[in-house]
């Protein structure tokens, strides 16, 4: 026995234009964390998509406990010990908690010929197991009710509950609040006592250099080594994933600030208790941080000024003067811009091409005078988005889905840039991409501030908040608790206004 639970021997997956994976090599240990890393694009997830027989490599072999084996579909990985909570989630909205849980493998009650689904045992095996993993989460509730943070703890228990020797953890943290994150911790440790094998992918360092037992490095398809978790630090990481130094991960402040571009005022969104009374100003060439808990309304703020929502009161200001949003349309006539939380659900359209991605907010521009569409300014803008971008595509025709996350973020932010929008309302704009691509999204900000352009930032991630933001407004409970200049923000100060107005306990 080699002692290894997992081993993948010279895994080759090639696309149309471009070769994903090329010979690579991963052995994982039972009992281990072993961290996959790289940049968008290196190919971790086509790895793991060949362990679950989601694709199926054109070279290689997967040997699993010591026997060469063949994955030509999900249900073949499960079978043989392998799970994956992947990095987007797809739940059946309206169905409920524990037929999500146990989808595809109901228990089943049985009286000669007859057989029916059993609720009763179905209740009982999903409260076993949440009560095992410690998740107060009704099992009866329906999934579309919940947060995306507790959708993604149902997918971690729906992985757990296949018993499985290897379980593939993609970007699991990414939707999940600080207490709920810990949580994922302490069961990765029970899942190691037990001898179960986590493959874990996720571009927040430091909680690779926490749980983690070893890390395997990808770049451009290759492996580029595999380390004991305990000899990296987070310098050596990215000069490993992207193969260059990153001296400075935000770039220098060059923007400045002047005259007030955007007034929000007395702002309030039915129904009672979300905004509430939210009032804030931007500046032309101001980048304004907005922080704050999973539930302080952020991203609902956002929305309701691009018009997606209703508001119940306040108005909004633009150089001084009042201005009506009922609409995105509304929105984008004013100059504004919103790039969503969640790109691969409100964002993207996959199926369609780079192209058809990038100027379908600007359509209207590209009408001849007999309605005829001016089909070389289409090429033309994209191709010119590609170029000053740097989008890694194969070509203006490939599907955006097949673009890695940090590639289909510039994508939009190359759609809404061709709108030349005055104020760019961000939602969290590097959540889910690798370091390389967020410093050159950084970079893009900071450029649209230098010329003038007003940016409000969402952000979960502290040091991002702080190492872009001029000012920081802090949300809490739909309010705004508080606002904090750029130079005097900490993690600290962020977090007790994000706290401010919760109740003891």
């Amino acid at each position: 026995m080699s002692g290894y639970v997992l081993e993948m021997k010279g895994i080759t997956k090639v696309f149309p234009g471009v070769k994903s994976l090329d010979d690579v090599t991963l052995s994982v240990r039972p009992g281990s964390v072993h961290a996959l890393m790289g940049e968008n694009g290196a190919g971790k997830s086509t790895l793991m998509k060949c362990l679950f027989g989601l694709y199926q490599p054109d070279r290689g072999t997967i040997v699993l406990d010591g026997h060469p084996v063949v994955l030509k579909e999900p249900k073949n990985a499960l079978d043989l010990g392998v799970s994956m909570i992947h990095q987007e989630l797809h739940p059946i909205p309206d169905r409920s908690v524990m037929e999500n849980v146990w989808l595809g493998r109901f228990p089943l009650k049985k009286l000669g010929p007859l057989s029916w689904v059993s609720d009763a045992d179905m209740y009982e095996a999903t409260a076993k197991l949440f009560r095992d993993l410690d998740m107060d989460i009704d099992p009866r509730v329906r999934i579309g009710a919940l947060s995306v943070s507790k959708i993604q703890l149902i997918e971690i228990a729906k992985a757990v509950s296949y018993q499985s020797k290897v379980i593939i953890m993609d970007e699991p943290t990414s939707s999940l609040t600080g207490p709920e994150a810990e949580r994922l911790f302490a069961i990765i440790k029970d899942l190691k006592k037990r001898g179960v094998a986590v493959i874990y992918i996720s571009h927040k360092m430091e909680e690779i250099l926490r749980i983690s037992d070893e890390v395997t490095i990808l770049r451009d398809g290759r492996k580029v080594g595999t380390w004991p978790a305990a000899e990296l630090t987070i310098d050596k990481m990215i000069t490993s994933m992207v193969g260059r130094t990153l001296d400075q991960r935000f770039p220098p402040k060059v923007n400045a600030p002047a005259d007030v571009f955007f007034e929000v005022q007395n702002l309030s969104s039915p129904p009672a208790g979300r905004l509430q009374d939210v009032s804030f100003a931007v500046k032309k060439g101001e980048i304004l941080g907005i922080g704050g808990l999973v539930g302080s309304q952020r991203t609902e703020l956002l929305e309701t000024i691009f018009g997606l929502r209703p508001k119940a009161t306040g108005q909004y200001l633009c150089r001084g003067r009042e201005i009506f949003i009922h609409s995105p349309q509304d929105a984008i006539a004013h100059g504004l811009a919103l790039l969503t939380e969640e790109r691969r659900v409100t964002g993207i359209f996959p199926v369609w091409s780079v192209l058809e991605n990038t100027v379908i907010a600007h359509q209207r521009s590209y009408r001849g005078p007999l309605g005829l569409i001016r089909e070389a300014r289409r090429i033309e803008d994209t191709e010119r988005s590609i170029k000053d971008l740097r989008i890694k595509t194969p070509s203006r025709a490939a599907a955006i889905k097949n673009l890695s996350g940090g590639n289909q973020q510039k994508v939009l932010l190359a759609r809404w840039l061709l709108t030349k929008p005055e104020l760019l309302l961000l939602d969290e704009p590097t959540r889910g991409i690798d370091v390389g691509a967020k410093a050159e999204i950084y970079g893009m900000i900071m450029e649209l501030a230098k010329q003038g352009k007003s940016v409000i930032v969402i952000s979960s991630e502290m040091a991002e908040l702080i190492g872009l933001s001029d000012r920081i407004l802090v949300m809490c409970e739909g309010r705004v608790a508080g606002i904090i200049p750029g130079h005097e923000a900490t993690e600290e100060k962020i977090l007790r206004l994000a706290t401010q107005f919760k109740e003891p306990g």
